[in-house]
C-alpha cells in the first residue's frame, strides 16, 4: 500500500471521529482515543456507569471496518471459555469426532467488544488472557493453538477490578478511559431533543479492513520517534516517579506505539509533543491517580489545558461550596451568588472560552478545556436552579 492510501486511511479515520463525536455528545476524546488504541494494536477500557452509551459508541465506530468481522460478548460470571472461543461440534460429537465451531465467536473476530470485561469467569481466565495478549486460542481437546484475526479489543466496565484474577486481565488494558453522564445543560437538552427527533447524518465514513490492517501493520509502526520526543517520555516517567505512579516499562514501550498512532491519525510522518497527551489514558490505574498524571502530561505538551486544569479546582471548590450550603435560606444563598460564585464563574467561563479559542487556532488539543467548560456550565445551571430559584427550563438561555 502506497503512503498516499496510508494518507486517505489517516482521513478516513480523523472523519469517522468527526461524525462519531458528532453523534455521541461529549465523548470526542474518547472516541479519538479509541480509534488510536485500535491503530496500536492495543486494548482498551471504558469506565463508567450504566447508561453512559459505551456499548452503543463501541458498535458504531468498529461498524465503520467495513469488511472486519466484529463479535460482542457480556460476561458474568458463569461464562463457559466455549461460549467466548467455540461452542462445541454436537454433530461432530455424535459421530465420535471432538472439535469447536469459531464461526461467530471471539477466535474469528478481527474487532471485539467485551462488556463486564472483569467478570469473566475463573474457568475462562487463562485463555481470554491468551486471547488478548497472544492472539491465540488454546482449543479444549488440546493440540496446536489457533491464532486469531483480532486487531483490537474494546472492552467495557462498571467498576473497577476486585481480586487478582481481574487485575491480571486490567494490566493487559493498556488504555484506560473514564466517561461519565453528561455535564454540560446544553448537551444535555440535545440529548433529550433527540429522543423525539433525530436526523440521520448526512454522510457515514467507512475504512476498508484491508486498509486499517495495513496501517497496524505498517504504517503506525513507521512513524518516526525522535530523539527529542524520546527525551520529553523520560522526564514524564520522571515525574510520575516523584510523585509515586510508577508505570511498568512494559506499559511505558507499548505506549509508544500510542503516540506513533496519534501522529499517523493526524496525517504527521513523526510524533511531537501532541501526542503525549493520549498517555493521560495510560499511566494511572486507579481513577484518583488520573487527575495527576494528566496535570503532568498537559505540562509538558499544553498549557492551555494546564489552565484549564487550574479553573477545574475553582470550579469544584465553588460546586462543594453550593452543597454544603443546602439547607440555607435563599437570601444567604443570593448573597452567596452575588459575592462569590457568579463572578468567579463568569470569569472561568470568559478564561476557558479564550484558551480553547488560542488552543485551536495553535492546532492544539481542546478536548481537557471542553470537559472543563462543561463542569462549568454544569455548576453554573446548578448555581442558577438551586440558589437562585430560577426555572430549570430557562437556564439554558441564560448559559
Amino acid at each position: 500500500m502506497e503512503a498516499q492510501d496510508s494518507q486517505d486511511t489517516a482521513k478516513r479515520l480523523r472523519a469517522i471521529c468527526n461524525e462519531v463525536s458528532d453523534r455521541f455528545f461529549e465523548r470526542a476524546d474518547v472516541v479519538r482515543t479509541l480509534v488510536m488504541t485500535l491503530l496500536a494494536g492495543q486494548h482498551s477500557l471504558v469506565l463508567g456507569p450504566p447508561g453512559t452509551a459505551k456499548s452503543e459508541m463501541a458498535r458504531e465506530l468498529t461498524g465503520r471496518v467495513e469488511g472486519a468481522t466484529y463479535w460482542e460478548i457480556l460476561l458474568s460470571k458463569f461464562t463457559a471459555p466455549t461460549r467466548i472461543f467455540g461452542p462445541i461440534d454436537v454433530a461432530a460429537l455424535a459421530r465420535g469426532e471432538y472439535r469447536q465451531v469459531y464461526e461467530g465467536r471471539a477466535t474469528t473476530a478481527h474487532i471485539a467488544f467485551i462488556d463486564e470485561i472483569f467478570k469473566c469467569s475463573t474457568a475462562a481466565l487463562n485463555e481470554t488472557l491468551g486471547f488478548l495478549n497472544e492472539r491465540l486460542y488454546h482449543p479444549e481437546n488440546g493440540g496446536k493453538p489457533l491464532s486469531c484475526p483480532l486487531i483490537g479489543a474494546i472492552t467495557a466496565s462498571n467498576e473497577l477490578p476486585i481480586g487478582e484474577d481481574s487485575a491480571a486481565i486490567y494490566d493487559r488494558l493498556l488504555v484506560r478511559i473514564e466517561v461519565g453522564y453528561l455535564a454540560d445543560p446544553s448537551n444535555f437538552a440535545a440529548l433529550v431533543r433527540s429522543a423525539v427527533n433525530r436526523p440521520a447524518p448526512l454522510t457515514r465514513t467507512t475504512v476498508e479492513l484491508s486498509a486499517l490492517q495495513h496501517a497496524v501493520a505498517e504504517a503506525v509502526p513507521a512513524v518516526d520517534l525522535p530523539d527529542v520526543m524520546v527525551d520529553a517520555v523520560c522526564t514524564l516517567r520522571a515525574a510520575l516517579r516523584r510523585k509515586e505512579l510508577i508505570a511498568s516499562d512494559r506499559r511505558w514501550r507499548q505506549a509508544v506505539g500510542l503516540l506513533q498512532a496519534s501522529a499517523f491519525l493526524d496525517g504527521r510522518p513523526a510524533v511531537t509533543e501532541a501526542d503525549l497527551a493520549v498517555l493521560t489514558h495510560v499511566l494511572w490505574d486507579s481513577p484518583t491517580e488520573r487527575p495527576t498524571v494528566e496535570r503532568e502530561v498537559l505540562q509538558l505538551v499544553n498549557p492551555d489545558a494546564k489552565e484549564a486544569l487550574d479553573l477545574a479546582d475553582v470550579i469544584e471548590e465553588l460546586e462543594a461550596q453550593l452543597e454544603a450550603m443546602a439547607g440555607q435560606s435563599r437570601e444567604a444563598l443570593s448573597e452567596w451568588v452575588i459575592k462569590k460564585a457568579h463572578n468567579k464563574l463568569a470569569t472561568a467561563g470568559n478564561r476557558l472560552a479564550k484558551l480553547r479559542k488560542e488552543a485551536a487556532g495553535a492546532g492544539r488539543s481542546t478536548a481537557a478545556i471542553d470537559r472543563v467548560t462543561g463542569r462549568q456550565r454544569a455548576v453554573r445551571a446548578r448555581v442558577l436552579t438551586e440558589a437562585l430559584g430560577m426555572d430549570a427550563s430557562m437556564v439554558q438561555t441564560q448559559l
